[in-house]
């Protein structure tokens, strides 16, 4: 989704392109990759903890795909929900999740009021949206979470474009940028948000080749 009057960026399309052709065995594959990562599970846990602490309300997972993650913040007590660029996804976690909600949106234009949200999670998602606009989706994250929101946000260390012609088993047309912590620090607290914690985490030696920061 675009604002009113505005075309939507060539890279959003791809982006939603490529996954929809991907929909299905990128859930596949990744289904049960969270029980290998104890790390990420120790922070989406403390995320937990924190949104409760502070009240709780609803948690947006932006960028949800396939729900595996939404459905994790479930598990935790949390009241999360899920949007998605691609409908295809969006309809494979309805299938894969049917007790959740997932709809279909845009991180750069959330289709929510201000200070609708206890939490916003971004696991991986930013990494295909060019960085001269995420001043853009860090207001957009600023302005749906309350006083008090958190936001854990993952994404892949590095200072580089990687485009990718292949994956999950499809030829794709995708762009995914890896991004310096630092400059995303800078960001995130240019956009109003505080940035409590960082994790950097090394790869997992197997499908993995970047450190991976969570914040």
């Amino acid at each position: 989704m675009t604002e009113l009057g505005m075309a939507e960026p060539a890279d959003a399309h791809a982006t939603r392109a490529a996954y929809n052709t991907v929909a299905a065995d990128y859930a596949e594959l990744l289904r049960h990759e969270l029980a290998s990562k104890p790390f990420d599970r120790a922070m989406l846990g403390t995320f937990a903890e924190l949104v409760e602490a502070a009240g709780g309300g609803a948690v947006a997972d932006l960028g949800c795909g396939p729900g595996r993650i939404t459905a994790h913040l479930d598990s935790l007590g949390l009241t999360a929900f899920g949007i998605d660029l691609s409908p295809e996804m969006v309809a494979v976690a309805r299938r894969d999740h049917p007790g959740l909600q997932f709809d279909e949106g845009s991180m750069e234009a959330l289709d929510l009021a201000d200070g609708a949200l206890g939490g916003i999670l971004a696991w991986y998602s930013i990494i295909h949206t060019p960085p001269a606009r995420l001043p853009g989706v860090f207001a957009q994250f600023h302005r749906a979470l309350r006083d008090g929101g958190l936001l854990l946000l993952a994404f892949q260390a590095g200072d580089e474009l990687r485009h990718l012609d292949f994956a999950y088993g499809h030829e794709i047309d995708l762009d995914a940028y890896r991004l310096p912590p630092g400059r995303i620090t800078d960001l995130l607290r240019q956009a109003g948000l505080v940035v409590e914690a960082q994790l950097l985490r090394e790869p997992d030696g197997k499908h993995e080749k970047t450190r991976r920061p969570i914040f």
